[in-house]
């Protein structure tokens, strides 16, 4: 089936030109033009990808996005808008984002750009789904991470970092291949947002003192299992 996208935008010759080209290049998409409208649509039927400006009328891009991880925190968001400052792009990605493109849009970058987030997100049936780390286990699938007292449902991003993590458990994982891997390409922005998503993560490791995730200045990170 072709992937859903949800387009929320307020811009009516903006939204009818995204909605016209992604239709060209096989999604199929539902327009809304408010973050209310958006949120609506959301709850009506599943999408594999939302695509949201930041400015809107009676529901900003943000709150939308915050509404949307709440129903189904595996949903992907790109963000589209006009504010290019740090602390814009830096407050996108903690709300979620997977990736968060600055207009004037270029058409092209803007399908590879939602193509690359749609690999990142599919789950392949060859991938292992479920590591045992320390005396936790992590589930890929659900995003679960549990002992036998507690279970953290982890974002989607956390998720995917944990399993790079575990996949090289007590070994080096370079800082660069996971942005490449997860977000595509190396910069200030994904570097910030990857910070922000390894902070968190080490909060929820914290469950259990036999694991810890090591820096190792400019290089990357170990995933450190004392149990091994």
């Amino acid at each position: 089936m072709d992937p859903r996208i949800l387009l929320v935008e307020d811009d009516k010759i903006l939204g009818y030109a995204l909605k016209t080209y992604l239709e060209m290049h096989q999604f199929v998409v539902s327009w809304q033009t408010d973050g209310l409208q958006g949120k609506e649509a959301f709850i009506e039927q599943p999408f594999d990808l939302c695509l949201i400006d930041v400015m809107m009328p009676i529901m900003d891009g943000f709150t939308l996005a915050s509404e949307i991880k709440k129903i189904n925190p595996a949903t992907p968001l790109i963000f589209l808008t006009a504010r290019s400052m740090k602390i814009d792009k830096l407050q996108a990605f903690q709300k979620g984002a997977d990736d968060y493109i600055v207009k004037p849009v270029d058409e092209e970058e803007l399908i590879a750009r939602i193509k690359a987030v749609l690999r990142r997100v599919s789950i392949t049936p060859t991938q292992t789904n479920s590591y045992a780390i320390g005396h936790l286990t992590f589930d890929w699938n659900s995003r679960r991470l549990n002992n036998s007292k507690e279970t953290i449902v982890l974002t989607e991003k956390e998720a995917d970092i944990l399993r790079l993590l575990c996949e090289k458990k007590n070994q080096l994982l370079d800082r660069k291949f996971v942005l490449k891997e997860l977000w595509g390409k190396v910069d200030y922005f994904n570097r910030r947002s990857m910070d922000v998503h390894m902070a968190k993560l080490r909060k929820h490791l914290q469950m259990d003192p036999s694991i810890s995730i090591i820096n190792i200045h400019g290089k990357g990170y170990i995933l450190e299992d004392k149990t091994e």
